[in-house]
């Protein structure tokens, strides 16, 4: 491998790792259980559930693939079998096997993933810039390399057609405005390229946009940040709002004339994280159209475990000023405290009840899936991997949703958010494009 290639990835495996460290731990990977229970034995949730998802197949908002191809095999995918990638544990220092292949998203009734080109908020601009489009070459290879399966979505037509095909619509998206080095011509080529969403802000801050877990700087949006929600409106790139603050997204929905997308949250009410969508901003959807994409990340659905990730904290933080200059002591403290204080799991309900309190509060038409796998350490109890969203949708149909409201969150929603930001850029043609000075 070309030197240059190993420090970027060492780079970019480091922010994996840092990032890794600081989400709470959650349940151990497992292997799906294979399909092998004939549909007259299914009890009846688990029937409309997979009714739903044969006419009305998953529509992801968010998968890590990307960056697991970055940082476990540096871009080198020639030799990958993407049909069963359970025997990649080795390629992971923590001896995770990755979460996705084309069998378990098959497992899993995906029919359109939005794969995310992601590269860590910590890289300088410049940087960050070579590194997406690296990860936009290397998710177009994926693709190419397994056309049997895959297909490259460019448009909600496109989708249409994978999907009937019986290939898996293959989109897009940018995770982090760090992706365009705050340029409205970089946002413009990456579009180009086939990026159709992206993600305003990473962890930290742009200099255009507050993200929701970094130090207010902007309140919200600057001038230039507006003027790029305006240019991804009139191009036909959906904006994403998770990872921003509460102020910047007030600000997108006050400018937005096209429905927004949040790839992968949840409901703040139901777990206080900051990642999550507040009552304030979900009250709003409706009139914008956008759709809230429910994340499978656990510290963000169960509010117990994010409680004990806080306590946790706390307590490495009083137990490094208990013993200073002394790690052994604090690890081994640390160790019993965790003996004590188990992890509480995550479940395929907790993730249920953010759907339910975004359908009470914004309603059935504006709710997704973003599970987020492969960016995390595992999905919830349950559904620690792809194949396990009809187990979801099982759970939904025992709360009620009819088979039309689950094909709605499965598939339709994201669908119709995706179609209306083309026909509004369909309806802006004439339009020139938004000029800002460049930095001489």
């Amino acid at each position: 491998m070309a030197r240059s290639h190993t420090l970027l990835t060492g780079t970019i495996l480091a922010g994996l790792l840092a990032s890794a460290a600081a989400l709470p731990t959650a349940a151990q990977d497992q292997a799906p259980a294979e399909d092998t229970v004939a549909p007259a034995e299914l009890d009846p949730a688990m029937q409309l559930a997979l009714a739903a998802l044969d006419a009305a197949p998953v529509f992801d908002g968010h998968n890590d693939v990307p960056i697991q191809l970055r940082s476990r095999f540096a871009n080198q995918i020639n030799d990958l079998d993407f049909h069963d990638t359970l025997s990649t544990a080795d390629s992971h220092p923590a001896g995770r096997a990755m979460h996705t292949d084309l069998t378990r998203l098959k497992q899993g009734r995906v029919g359109a993933q939005y794969w995310s080109v992601y590269v860590p908020a910590s890289l300088d601009e410049p940087e960050a810039v070579l590194a997406t489009i690296e990860q936009i070459d290397v998710t177009k290879r994926l693709i190419a390399l397994n056309s049997n399966d895959l297909q490259l979505a460019l448009t909600a037509d496109d989708v249409e057609n994978a999907v009937a095909g019986g290939r898996i619509a293959s989109l897009l998206g940018m995770e982090g405005g760090h992706s365009i080095g705050s340029s409205l011509s970089v946002l413009r080529q990456m579009y180009d390229l086939g990026a159709r969403y992206m993600t305003l802000t990473h962890s930290k801050n742009t200099p255009w946009a507050d993200s929701a877990t970094d130090a207010p700087e902007h309140g919200g949006l600057t001038d230039f940040g507006k003027d790029l929600i305006r240019e991804m409106n009139r191009l036909g790139m959906q904006v994403d709002l998770s990872h921003v603050s509460e102020a910047t997204m007030m600000d997108v929905l006050d400018v937005a004339i096209a429905p927004v997308i949040f790839s992968h949250s949840g409901a703040r009410s139901v777990n206080g994280h900051a990642r999550n969508v507040p009552d304030s901003v979900l009250a709003r959807l409706p009139a914008n159209g956008g759709v809230v994409m429910v994340v499978g990340l656990p510290g963000f659905l169960s509010e117990d475990q994010r409680n004990w990730y806080a306590a946790r904290q706390a307590k490495v933080a009083e137990l490094e000023s208990l013993w200073q200059g002394q790690p052994d002591a604090v690890r081994q403290a640390l160790a019993q405290w965790d003996e004590a204080n188990p992890t509480p799991m995550a479940t395929i309900s907790d993730m249920a009840d953010h759907i339910d309190h975004i359908r009470d509060v914004a309603g059935i038409a504006n709710i997704g899936i973003g599970g987020d796998y492969d960016g995390m350490p595992t999905g919830p109890v349950g559904m620690e991997d792809v194949a396990g969203y009809p187990a979801l949708f099982a759970e939904l149909a025992r709360r009620g949703y009819s088979q039309a409201e689950l094909e709605m969150i499965s598939y339709q929603n994201a669908l119709r958010a995706l179609r209306q930001a083309e026909q509004i850029a369909a309806r802006q043609r004439g339009e020139l494009p938004i000029e800002t000075l460049i930095d001489q």
